[in-house]
C-alpha cells in the first residue's frame, strides 16, 4: 500500500492512513455542504483503525453534526477533517481533499443528489443516488435515519476529540 498522509490548512494537524481508502464518493447532502463549505464533498472511507493522527490531536474538535453523526475539524484554521456516522462504526470518513495527494483517490459514485445545489453541475458520468447507495452498510435501505443530515444545523455541543 501506498503511504498515504493528509491534514489541515494550517499544518496544525497531521494524519496518516494505515488502509488503502474505499468507498470514495461525492456527498451533496446540507450537511457536507456546510462542513466543506462546496456544493458536495469528496470523501473517502477507512477502517477505524487505519486511521492515525501524527499531529496536533489536541487541535482537534468534533461536534454531531447530525442525529447520527459527528464531525471533525481543527480547531486552528477549521478545515474539515473527519465524519463517523453511528451505523458505521468500524469506519470513518475523510474529505479527499486533505490528503497531501488527492488526485490519487478517484470519487466513483454520487450521494444525496437529491440535494444538489440547482447551479452545481458534476459534469461526469458517475452514478448518482438521492440518498445514500442501495446496500450501505449499516442501513436497511437508502434512507438515512432520520433528516437532519438534510437540515444542515448541529444537535449537539462542540467537544474536543
Amino acid at each position: 500500500m501506498k503511504k498515504r498522509c493528509g491534514g489541515c490548512l494550517c499544518g496544525a494537524v497531521r494524519y496518516e492512513l494505515g488502509s488503502e481508502p474505499f468507498d470514495t464518493g461525492w456527498c451533496h447532502c446540507r450537511t457536507c455542504q456546510l462542513f466543506s463549505g462546496a456544493p458536495a464533498m469528496p470523501f473517502a472511507s477507512v477502517p477505524t483503525g487505519g486511521w492515525a493522527w501524527t499531529k496536533g490531536r489536541d487541535k482537534v474538535r468534533r461536534f454531531r453534526s447530525s442525529s447520527f453523526g459527528y464531525r471533525e475539524f481543527c480547531s486552528e484554521c477549521g478545515t474539515a477533517l473527519r465524519v463517523q456516522v453511528d451505523h458505521q462504526p468500524e469506519t470513518v470518513d475523510f474529505p479527499v481533499v486533505t490528503l497531501d495527494e488527492p488526485d490519487d483517490v478517484r470519487p466513483e459514485f454520487h450521494i444525496f443528489f437529491s440535494s444538489k445545489v440547482a447551479w452545481f453541475d458534476p459534469g461526469d458520468d458517475l452514478p448518482r443516488h438521492a440518498k445514500f447507495r442501495p446496500k450501505t452498510r449499516g442501513l436497511d435501505g437508502t434512507e438515512p435515519p432520520d433528516e437532519s443530515s438534510l437540515a444542515g444545523g448541529a444537535v449537539g455541543g462542540l467537544s474536543e476529540a
